[in-house]
C-alpha cells in the first residue's frame, strides 16, 4: 500500500503536470465500489471535474487531493495498488519493461484526465484491485481537512511537524497500551505510516514493535520522536526512490525473506528476523531493536530463510454493511488495549480486503513499493 512518502512523490508530479491548468476532458467508468463506497458515482466525478481548473494538490498521510477552482474537490487514496499515471511521465514506483504497460489508455483505469494547453497533459487513475477511493468533498479548499475522512486521520508528520511534537507524541503513547507498531499504523493517531515506514522507524529508534506504547521510556520516545521525522522527510526528500536511501536502511536489506541462498542481514551481519505484529509481517533487527518493557506477545525468532512456518494471512471478508472507516486506512488496532494477547487483529475495511502479499509487476524496482 503506497504510505506517505509515496504519496508525496505522486503530489509532485500533480503538481508539475495538472496544477495550473484546466480539465478539458474527463472520463470516468463506473465502479459502485472505488466511487460508490464513498457515496459518488463516476458520473458525478466526471461532471465535477470537467471543464475546471486545478488550482493545486495537497496531502494529509496516505490521501491526497486536487483542489478545483471551485467546489466540489476530489479527494483520494490508492488502496493497496492504486496509482495515478500521467502519460510521458515518470510517475510510477517501478521501470516496466512489460509492453502493455505503456499502452494508453492503461489498463484498469477509474478516470481519465485531459488537460488544455499545447502540449496537454493526460492522467490515469488505475487501479486492478478496487480498494482504492475516489470521492467529491464539497468545501471551501481551505476546509478540506475538517471534513471525512480527513478529519478522523491524524496529523501528517511532515504537513503537521510542528504539532508533532516529543510532548504530544508521549502523550499519545502513554494514552494507549498497545504494540508501538500497531499504534503507529493506526491512521487515527498518525496519517501516512505504514508497514515498511514503521518498521524503519522502530529500527532506527532501537524499539522492539511489539513493546507496549505505554511501557516506552523517556529517552526512547525522544528517539523515537527524531526517527519519525528523519524517515518521513529523508524517504520524501528523493520522492520516494529507494535506490536513492541511504545504505544503512533497513529497507535496502530486508527482502530476503523466504529466499533461497539469500538471508535478511545488514552488511555487518546482523539478523534480520520477521514477526506478525498487527496483522502485518514486521522486519525486525533482534540485536538492536531490544524488549525493554511488557510485549503482547513473546515471539522466537523466525528464521529470516522462511524455514520457520510463518502464520498464514487471512482474507478480509467483505464487510456487509457500506461504513465509511477511512477507506482501509485505519490499519491494525485492538477491540480493546492490551486485550488480544494473540495479537491485535486487523480492522476490516469497506470491502473485502486481500491482505496477502500484493502481485509483484515485472520490472525493476523504481521507488519504495514492490522491491525485489
Amino acid at each position: 500500500m503506497p504510505e506517505l512518502a509515496e504519496i508525496s512523490r505522486i503530489v509532485h508530479f500533480i503538481g508539475q503536470h495538472l496544477v495550473g491548468k484546466t480539465l478539458t476532458k474527463v472520463s470516468a467508468q463506473n465502479d459502485d465500489i472505488v466511487y460508490g463506497k464513498v457515496g459518488t458515482s463516476a458520473s458525478e466525478f466526471q461532471k465535477a471535474m470537467e471543464g475546471k481548473k486545478v488550482v493545486s494538490a495537497g496531502q494529509q498521510g496516505k490521501y491526497f487531493w486536487l483542489i478545483m477552482n471551485e467546489p466540489p474537490h476530489a479527494v483520494m487514496h490508492f488502496g493497496m495498488a492504486g496509482w495515478l499515471k500521467i502519460r510521458n511521465a515518470d510517475t510510477y514506483y517501478y521501470r516496466t519493461e512489460k509492453p502493455e504497460d505503456k499502452e494508453w489508455p492503461p489498463k484498469y483505469w477509474k478516470f481519465l484526465l485531459e488537460t488544455d494547453g499545447d502540449p496537454k497533459t493526460e492522467a490515469a487513475f488505475v487501479d486492478f484491485r478496487r480498494l482504492s477511493r475516489i470521492r467529491l468533498v464539497d468545501c471551501p479548499a481551505d476546509e478540506i481537512r475538517k471534513h471525512s475522512p480527513l478529519k478522523e486521520n491524524g496529523p501528517d508528520p511532515v504537513a503537521d511537524k510542528d504539532l508533532i511534537t516529543e510532548e504530544w507524541l508521549a502523550d499519545k503513547l502513554r494514552s494507549k497500551k498497545v504494540p508501538i507498531k500497531a499504534l503507529l499504523l493506526d491512521q487515527a493517531n498518525i496519517s501516512g505510516i505504514g508497514n515498511w515506514m514503521g518498521d524503519e522507524i522502530l529500527y532506527h529508534a532501537k524499539i522492539h514493535p511489539e513493546q507496549y506504547s505505554n511501557t516506552i521510556e523517556d529517552e526512547q520516545i525522544k528517539q523515537l520522536h527524531s526517527s519519525i521525522h528523519y524517515v518521513c522527510t529523508t524517504s520524501i526528500d528523493v520522492l520516494a526512490d529507494s535506490e536513492k536511501f541511504p545504505e544503512h536502511w533497513l529497507f535496502k536489506h530486508r527482502w530476503g525473506k523466504g529466499k533461497k541462498n539469500q538471508p535478511s542481514v545488514l552488511p555487518n551481519g546482523e539478523k534480520i528476523v520477521f514477526l506478525t505484529v498487527g496483522g502485518r509481517t514486521s522486519a525486525v533487527v533482534p540485536s538492536i531493536q531490544k524488549k525493554t518493557g511488557p510485549v503482547a506477545k513473546d515471539f522466537g525468532d523466525e528464521d529470516a530463510n522462511g524455514s520457520k512456518s510463518e502464520t498464514k494471512r487471512k482474507r478480509v471478508t467483505a464487510v456487509k454493511k457500506e461504513k465509511d472507516v477511512n477507506d482501509d486506512e485505519k490499519e491494525p488496532k485492538s477491540k480493546k488495549h492490551g486485550s488480544n494477547q494473540r495479537g491485535i487483529r486487523p480492522r476490516e475495511s469497506e470491502d473485502a480486503v486481500d491482505i496477502k502479499a500484493e502481485s509483484k509487476p515485472e520490472g525493476r524496482r523504481r521507488s519504495t513499493r514492490l522491491r525485489k
